[in-house]
């Protein structure tokens, strides 16, 4: 164990009675689940069936789509499997969980304690540990190894400035990261970037989340809105917005002279309060989906202020403004669901965390950059036609990632002892 590893372990030990009234805190601000905080400390747990196991850990929604995806197809290729999905985030948690295949449970990712990971490990006996792009906890990935399972670190994204600062401790990392029995990459950059901190060489198998469907839509409800509130007008959408974009886009939607649908879809919903005094303040007649109501085609914009349903915005809208991309810190989000359902794409310039991704998009026309309200303005006026050869490439291309992804992690997993039995495993480790 190296002294930066037992400095962390010691450092989380002594803070763990502390951590309640932390948590406590959180869930009077709607970040925790007061009747979840009992997975926080791995405890209470669902029970394990035999079997082998495979955990699967992401940070947040984008994460724990992509896991979602790889999740079904090691179901499909082992199909005796369970699955335990773990996150962050409340927004995780709600779109996972209707999501989940039959043989498969969400948890809320336990407090990186050594106390509360060691419970979880010693819980679950996972055979297989799943990593989704920067996620390193220490004491989960050290009781892991301890406990004989296998690793894998799937869709490693990692910035210059994150590779710098894992660089003055780079023997921790080489000690946690450098054990994985698995390390792939989602872009070139990243993949020179852990070589650099691994002392060996990994691959770049692309990014995971080229390969997720367009999220699903209700027809239904497409068609009742459309009718109602969108009216034969052209529709814009704000997807996935932080603080300060809705006013960029609303700003470039006033400039154009027409009467035009608007959908603000914020990354996070709980933001609905924020954004409708927002829209208030501008005297613009709205309707905020989470209330209930219905919009019709009085109302300028409509408040998409609830999960699982972007889907739907994507279909109605004629072109889409693509947040994260103007808010310092968010490094952008990733294009590809409005663009495989055809639709024009617009973001701001800061899109660090999907640099490689963005150049080869925006080089074949498949994504716009706009450095303001003003440019906007232009990019929504006339939104330019999705190059269709450009598009028929990404999608003849999109599935390699997950394809690579999901034969690095095939033979990690125990095998059968008989063909097409789902009840009598070896362990190969």
């Amino acid at each position: 164990m190296t002294p930066a590893l037992f400095a962390y372990r010691l450092a989380t030990y002594a803070a763990s009675p502390f951590l309640g009234f932390l948590l406590s805190q959180r869930a009077k601000e709607g970040k925790e689940d007061y009747l979840r905080l009992h997975e926080r400390y791995a405890k209470r747990l669902p029970p394990r069936r035999p079997g082998p196991l495979i955990w699967l850990h992401g940070a947040s929604v984008g994460e724990s789509g992509l896991l979602l995806e790889l999740g079904r197809r090691l179901i499909a290729a082992r199909p005796g499997v369970m699955l335990v999905f773990t996150s962050q985030t409340q927004t995780s948690a709600r779109l996972l969980g209707p999501l989940l295949p039959d043989n498969a449970i969400h948890a809320m990712a336990p407090l990186d304690t050594p106390q509360a990971a060691r419970r979880f490990i010693q819980h679950w006996k996972p055979d297989l540990c799943v990593f989704a792009e920067g996620e390193i906890w220490p004491n989960l990935i050290h009781e892991a190894r301890k406990s004989g399972a296998r690793t894998a670190l799937v869709n490693a994204r990692m910035t210059q400035k994150s590779a710098e600062g894992w660089q003055r401790v780079r023997g921790l990392f080489q000690q946690l990261v450098g054990r994985f029995d698995i390390v792939l990459a989602a872009d070139l950059d990243t993949g020179q970037r852990l070589e650099g901190l691994l002392g060996r060489p990994v691959r770049a198998a692309g990014n995971l989340k080229s390969a997720l469907p367009p999220p699903a839509a209700n027809e239904v409800e497409l068609t009742r809105i459309a009718g109602n509130f969108i009216a034969g007008r052209r529709c814009l959408l704000a997807a996935s917005t932080h603080a300060g974009e809705e006013e960029i886009f609303l700003d470039a939607a006033a400039a154009l002279d027409e009467d035009i649908a608007l959908i603000i879809a914020p990354r996070h919903p709980d933001r609905g309060e924020e954004i409708e005094a927002l829209l208030k303040q501008r005297g613009l007649r709205h309707a905020r989906r989470s209330k209930g109501v219905q919009p019709d085609k009085r109302d300028r914009v409509l408040l998409a202020d609830t999960m699982g349903e972007m889907g739907l915005w994507m279909r109605l809208a004629n072109a889409v403004y693509l947040g994260g991309g103007h808010t310092e810190g968010v490094g952008g989000h990733n294009p590809l669901e409005p663009i495989r359902l055809n639709r024009p794409v617009a973001t701001g310039p800061h899109v660090h965390n999907f640099a490689d991704l963005m150049a080869s998009l925006a080089a074949s026309g498949l994504v716009h950059t706009v450095a303001d309200a003003g440019a906007l303005t232009a990019f929504l006026r006339q939104p330019s036609a999705v190059p269709e050869d450009a598009l028929a490439a990404l999608t003849a291309e999109a599935d390699e990632p997950m394809l690579l992804t999901l034969g690095a992690l095939l033979p990690l997993l125990p095998q059968p002892l008989l063909e097409g039995s789902d009840g009598d495993w070896e362990r190969q480790r």
